[in-house]
């Protein structure tokens, strides 16, 4: 699957997209768990240490919020569009 990575994320990839294994039925963590264990930096940046998102961290799944699904537990397809956009502020 590839995961499109944006602002600040991308300097822990060197790239706008990161591609990780992926299977039919993983769910959204299961991807995350995955780049994690390519790049383990995304772990402190992504995760709370329970294991949630962090405040202002958004996972979009063909362009919808995860939060408009199951969260964390959303199955995934190989070819969905995956975003993983970090806190952004503006001013």
């Amino acid at each position: 699957m590839i995961i499109k990575v944006f602002a600040n994320f991308r300097e822990i990839c060197g790239d706008k997209t990161v591609e990780v294994e992926s299977h039919e039925g993983d769910t959204v963590i299961q991807i995350l768990e995955a780049l994690i264990k390519k790049y383990p930096a995304y772990e402190d940046e992504v995760f709370t240490p329970e294991r949630t998102l962090k405040p202002f961290v958004h996972v979009f799944i063909n362009g919808r919020n995860i939060i408009h699904e199951n969260g964390l537990q959303t199955v995934v397809k190989p070819d969905d569009q995956f975003a993983l956009f970090p806190p952004v502020a503006g001013g």
